[in-house]
C-alpha cells in the first residue's frame, strides 16, 4: 500500500458554563452514527474526558497519540472552550477538522441548548490567530448522521496530507527538450514537506543492466501476458519490460530512505528507446495501477497531482495531455443531439500508452507510433493503446510556477462512450464550459498539458485538499458556469 491508513481521533470538547452532559450525550450518538454508517473508516472516540481545559486538553492529546491516530476531529458538543481546542489542533500533529452539533428539539432550549453554533465562529477566530491549518465543512453545524457524514468526506482529505508529509518523488533525467511546461520548482516541493529525488537516466540504465537476467523476472512476465491477453500484440519483449519494471520496484525500495511513500517522474524519449530498446508506457501503467504513479516526461508536478489522485480515490488514476479537439464531423455524428455538450465543450485527452489496462474499454500493447516516425519501430515497442473507459472523471493539476508559487485546477466532466478513432491511450472528453476554461484557466494561468484524471467526480475532496495544503483559494481555477465570469473573461465577448 503506498498510501496511509486514516485513524481519525474524535475529541469532544464543552465550555465549562454549559452542562459537560451534552457533549457526552452528543459524542455518543456521534459515535453511533460513525459506527452504522461508516464503519469503513477507522474512527477512535476519546473516553478519557470532554475538553474544558488545557489539563484536558493534555490528556485527551495524550490518549489519541497512544490509540495511534493520525488525524484528528475535534467535536463541539456545546460552545466549547476556544483556548483549550485550538491548542489541542496545535500540538497534534497531523491533519484536523472542527465541526459542531445541531440543536435537537425545540423543546430542549433551555437547559439542552449548546450553543455550538455561535463556538464554531470563536473557534475559527482562534485557529487563524495561531496560524493553524484545519479542515471546516462547508456548513460544519449538524446532527450525529450530518456529522458523521462530514467525518467520513475529511477522512481522504486527511489521508492526502499524511501522505504528502511522507512522500519522496523519484526523478530520472532533466525534462526533454522543448518540455520546458514540465518545469519543476523545487522549494514549493519542501514547502509541502515532499522530499525530491532527481537521478539521472544514466544511472537508471546502469541498475536496468544490473537486472538482466533476474530470477524474478518470468512470475512479472506470467502477470503481464494474463492482464493483456489477446491484446499482447508484442509478446517478444515482455522480458525486457518485466526486468525494466523490477528495476523500478527495485529503486523505489533502495532509495524511499526514512520516506513511506513514492511517486515516480520518468522518462521514455529522446535517448530511452534506442538505449534501453523498448518505451516505458506499459511498465508505467502497471506500477500506477498499483498504487505508485509514474509520469511522463519528468513531469514531477504531474507525478505529484496523480499521487494526489491516488490517495484521494484509493484509485488507478492516469496522466494525459490535453490534447486534440473533437473533429467537427466527428462531433456532428457521435456527440450533437445524443450528449448535453457543446464542441467546445468536449476535446481528447491523450497520452502514447500510460493509462492502467483496467482503466481501458479494450487495451494493445504495441508500437509507439509517434516514435516509430523518426525510429525503427522494434525500439519502439512497449506502449499500452485503447480507449479509455467511458465515465465519470476529475480532471486536475497542483502545479509550481516559476516564481515558486503553487496553483491548481479541477474540473468534472465525463469520458465519453464515443469511439476516438485514433492511436495511444485516449479518450473523449467533456466538461461542461471547457472552452472557456481551457482559454481563462490553463492558458492564461500558464498551465503545462498535462493533467491527472481521477476516474469517478472527486473535485470537493481534492478543492479542500489544496486549500489544507495551502493553494490560495482565489488560485485554484475550475470550470465555471456559464453566468460566472472569469477576471479576464470579456464580458461582451
Amino acid at each position: 500500500m503506498n498510501m496511509p491508513e486514516v485513524k481519525i481521533g474524535v475529541v469532544a470538547v464543552s465550555r465549562d458554563c454549559f452542562p459537560e452532559s451534552l457533549s457526552v450525550s452528543r459524542r455518543e450518538a456521534l459515535m453511533k452514527a460513525c459506527r452504522e454508517k461508516y464503519s469503513n473508516i477507522d474512527i477512535y472516540e476519546c473516553p478519557i474526558c470532554i475538553v474544558e481545559s488545557e489539563i484536558h486538553m493534555v490528556q485527551a492529546l495524550e490518549d489519541i497519540k497512544k490509540a495511534g491516530c493520525n488525524a484528528l476531529a475535534v467535536y463541539l458538543g456545546n460552545f466549547g472552550p476556544e483556548i483549550a481546542e485550538t491548542l489541542l489542533a496545535k500540538h497534534f500533529d497531523g491533519p484536523k477538522m472542527f465541526v459542531a452539533a445541531a440543536e435537537e428539539s425545540g423543546n430542549s432550549l433551555l437547559d439542552g441548548r449548546g450553543d455550538a453554533y455561535c463556538g464554531m465562529l470563536n473557534a475559527s477566530y482562534n485557529l487563524k490567530l495561531r496560524n493553524i491549518k484545519a479542515y471546516i465543512p462547508e456548513y460544519p453545524v449538524g446532527t450525529a448522521e450530518e456529522c458523521a457524514d462530514m467525518i467520513a468526506e475529511f477522512a481522504p482529505v486527511a489521508r492526502a496530507v499524511i501522505a504528502l508529509s511522507e512522500l519522496k518523488i523519484i526523478g530520472f533525467g532533466p525534462r526533454p527538450l522543448n518540455f520546458l511546461a514540465c518545469n519543476a520548482p523545487i522549494k514549493p516541493l519542501y514547502d509541502l514537506g515532499v522530499e525530491i529525488e532527481e537521478n539521472s537516466e544514466l544511472d537508471l540504465f546502469e541498475a536496468f543492466n544490473r537486472h538482466a537476467g533476474d530470477k524474478r523476472i518470468p512470475s512479472i512476465v506470467a502477470e503481464m501476458e494474463a492482464e493483456l491477453g489477446a491484446g499482447n500484440k508484442k509478446p517478444e519483449i515482455l522480458s525486457k519490460l518485466a526486468q525494466y519494471e523490477l528495476t523500478l520496484k527495485d529503486w523505489v525500495n533502495d532509495h524511499k530512505g526514512y520516506r513511506k511513500y513514492v511517486a515516480i517522474a520518468g522518462k521514455c524519449w529522446p535517448a530511452f528507446q534506442t538505449q534501453f530498446g523498448f518505451v516505458p508506457c506499459y511498465v508505467n501503467s502497471r506500477l500506477t495501477a498499483q498504487g505508485i504513479p509514474v509520469s511522463c516526461e519528468v513531469d514531477i508536478y504531474g507525478a505529484l497531482s496523480e499521487f494526489i489522485g491516488t490517495v484521494v480515490s484509493q484509485d488507478t488514476v492516469t496522466l494525459l495531455d490535453i490534447n486534440n479537439s473533437v473533429p467537427k464531423d466527428m462531433y456532428d455524428e457521435d456527440i450533437s443531439g445524443k450528449f448535453p455538450y457543446t464542441h467546445k465543450d468536449t476535446f481528447m485527452g491523450f497520452h502514447c500508452g500510460n493509462t492502467a489496462a483496467g482503466k481501458l474499454s479494450f487495451c494493445e500493447m504495441k508500437y509507439q507510433k509517434i516514435m516509430a516516425r523518426s525510429l525503427p519501430i522494434e525500439v519502439t515497442n512497449g506502449t499500452l493503446e485503447g480507449d479509455i473507459m467511458p465515465g465519470d472523471i476529475t480532471f486536475f493539476r497542483l502545479q509550481s510556477t516559476a516564481d515558486c508559487k503553487l496553483r491548481a485546477y479541477v474540473a468534472q466532466g465525463e469520458v465519453l462512450p464515443v469511439a476516438t478513432r485514433s492511436f495511444g491511450s485516449i479518450g473523449v472528453f467533456a466538461i461542461p464550459e471547457m472552452g472557456r476554461f481551457y482559454r481563462h484557466v490553463l492558458i492564461e494561468k500558464n498551465y503545462p498539458h498535462h493533467g491527472a484524471v481521477a476516474f469517478g467526480h472527486w473535485g470537493k475532496t481534492l478543492y479542500e485538499v489544496f486549500k489544507y495544503i495551502g493553494v490560495p483559494v482565489e488560485e485554484i481555477g475550475f470550470n465555471q458556469p456559464k453566468d460566472m465570469l472569469y477576471p479576464t473573461e470579456n464580458p461582451f465577448a
